[in-house]
């Protein structure tokens, strides 16, 4: 299953719904391309609920860093939801690194 983004605005949230697999390639690439046009596009607040995701690589999980940056750089904030345990403890891993 490739990977698959919704986005959608509530109140003044963006709002990306990310289902499928975030690997090296199509997904880290998809991923990277929302995350820039959300910021070019001056919005500040994005949520990236990750509750249908069924697998992260490690270089999904570096996208996942580089766009909290990108977005923190842009004055916004990124916030994940629905994290599993498992990708908790990649994220969390990786951020402490």
């Amino acid at each position: 299953m490739s990977l698959m983004l919704k986005t959608r605005e509530v109140d003044d949230v963006m709002v990306v719904d990310v289902s499928g697999r975030i690997t090296l390639g199509q997904g880290t690439s998809a991923i990277r391309g929302v995350l820039r046009g959300l910021v070019a596009d001056g919005k500040k607040k994005i949520l990236l609920n990750l509750s249908k995701v069924r697998n992260i690589d490690s270089a999904g999980i570096a996208e996942l860093v580089s766009g909290y940056a990108r977005v923190a750089d842009g004055g916004g904030s990124l916030k994940l939801l629905g994290l599993t345990s498992r990708m908790k403890e990649k994220v969390l891993g990786a951020r402490a690194m």
